[in-house]
């Protein structure tokens, strides 16, 4: 595949996870089985922890409104008295939060509960980060030549960060100036894009996204973004029309610098 000159005028490179920068048979083959099988020992470990009560609180919020548009079970409060049925709370948080996976949620206060139990896992060792062995040179020749990294991702910041900081490869938080997550919107709106570029500071035109979701590269693309999608083994197959509409890369070192460099 030919390689891909990136505008002159560029100065931040936006960068998914799942599938682009990270394998997705590790998203979804080491850090999604390891929520559904560790969920139910996790929480009643933790239950009486305050960061625990505030994930399980959002969960409830997040059931409360589901439920209002009746698409989802409950979630049970974290009720500070004696009378409180932890067991049953307990498993009530385990029905819902499989639930959201089994639909594949984007929701912040799953991504948030997960967030929390990957850091435990990676802390331990039972984790290690891993991601396409293109990004770490490209990433390093980009930043050389003064450019700026940033990821934006479903996984909240903390998980994006422990997928980095502890990854087979060491540390590589240096790699990146930022990250988003969907406190700054959903991927699939062309807003979060925008509020993106006015955080960083800079113009949409001078960001290039990487991802390898079309519907999150036609929101970046209606915001003004420069864009680009991979294709990597396991990603969900384009269409020819798709094929045809956007830069296609199946390797960050396709990517080239104006001067080629």
């Amino acid at each position: 595949m030919a390689a891909f000159v990136i505008p002159d005028n560029t100065r931040v490179f936006l960068l998914d996870i799942e599938g682009t920068t990270t394998p997705i048979t590790f998203v979804k083959d080491i850090l999604f089985p390891y929520i559904r099988e560790n969920l139910e020992e996790y929480l009643t470990a933790h239950w009486e922890e305050d960061e625990c009560k505030q994930d399980v609180h959002l969960l409830k919020k997040q059931a409360e409104e589901d439920l209002r548009q009746n698409r989802a079970c409950p979630v049970h409060a974290v009720a500070q008295t004696v009378q409180t049925d932890e067991e049953k709370a307990i498993h009530e948080v385990v029905e819902n939060v499989i639930w959201q996976m089994a639909v594949d949620r984007k929701s912040t206060a799953l991504k948030q509960l997960q967030g929390h139990m990957w850091r435990a896992a990676y802390m331990t060792g039972k984790i290690r980060g891993q991601v396409y062995q293109d990004v770490i040179p490209a990433i390093t020749r980009w930043r050389r030549h003064g450019l700026k990294v940033y990821i934006y991702s479903s996984g909240s910041v903390e998980a994006q960060k422990l997928l980095f900081g502890f990854s087979v490869h060491g540390d590589l938080l240096d790699l990146f100036d930022g990250h988003f997550d969907t406190n700054i919107g959903a991927k699939v709106e062309s807003k979060s894009y925008e509020n993106i570029a006015e955080r960083i500071g800079c113009h949409p035109e001078e960001i290039i996204f990487l991802t390898d979701v079309t519907r999150e590269a036609k929101a970046a693309e209606d915001a003004g973004l420069n864009v680009a999608v991979v294709v990597r083994p396991g990603n969900m197959e384009l269409s020819e029309e798709e094929k045809n509409h956007y830069r296609i890369i199946t390797s960050f070192s396709q990517l080239e610098l104006s001067g080629g460099v």
